[in-house]
């Protein structure tokens, strides 16, 4: 499933110009994503923010920083770390959303092979999977992940469904979601191996930000 800006933007309110606004719960998200951008070139055009734990947090956060001001027409990526669901997946592997669901129903995310072409130049040999991403408001384990599994859900993280929501709630504009797994069946947080994972997921997390912004540029080309 796609976005409406799935071929390019519309001849309204989205073209050059516009900015990228990137959305991340955690302390340790940010100093990722901060730390990915401090490296320097493209990268560092982004606005980072760091919206606090939980999807209510999220939606405030975001709704504010949309409200008014040179931010207000941005596209908006939620990024962060999530838990997989599918077996096979492992710490490090990204996830790209084709829609995010949460309690208010599913949100279509725009343009999603685009950002898995990017990631995948970004990041190569990463594995990049993608799926609906599903939303929760407390940290997932056991018989619930399998159940969620089960609605053909890919992956759940706690914010990208009402950081969409809420970005769409001010207006038309791009949304997207990428997480990377730091926890999946086979190796949930509760095991050991959890920090090697913690470290893999970190370091991808910080090298996607140059994927984000190829995925922006391409929609503010032109249509032929």
């Amino acid at each position: 499933m796609s976005g409406p800006y799935e071929t390019g933007p519309p001849s309204g309110p989205y073209g050059a110009g516009q900015p990228l606004l990137v959305a991340c719960a955690l302390g340790i998200e940010h100093l990722a994503l901060r730390s990915g951008r401090a490296a320097g070139g493209a990268a560092g055009r982004a606005t980072l923010l760091r919206t606090g734990m939980g999807p209510e947090q999220a939606r405030r956060a975001v709704a504010g920083a949309l409200r008014d001001g040179p931010l207000r027409t941005a596209a908006v990526i939620a990024s962060g770390f999530c838990a997989g669901l599918a077996p096979g997946m492992h710490p490090g592997d990204l996830v790209v959303a084709d829609e995010t669901r949460g309690p208010h129903g599913a949100t279509p995310c725009t343009a999603p092979q685009a950002l898995v072409a990017a990631l995948a130049r970004a990041l190569p040999g990463r594995t990049v999977h993608t799926g609906p991403l599903t939303g929760s408001d407390h940290v997932v384990r056991g018989q619930e992940r399998a159940a969620l599994r089960a609605t053909g859900a890919l992956a759940v993280d706690m914010e990208s469904a009402a950081t969409l929501r809420a970005a769409l709630a001010a207006g038309p504009r791009p949304v997207a979601a990428v997480r990377v797994v730091v926890d999946a069946p086979e190796h949930e947080l509760v095991r050991i191996g959890t920090v090697r994972g913690g470290i893999s997921a970190f370091r991808v997390l910080r090298a996607v930000l140059p994927a984000f912004h190829e995925w922006h540029r391409s929609l503010l080309l032109p249509r032929r």
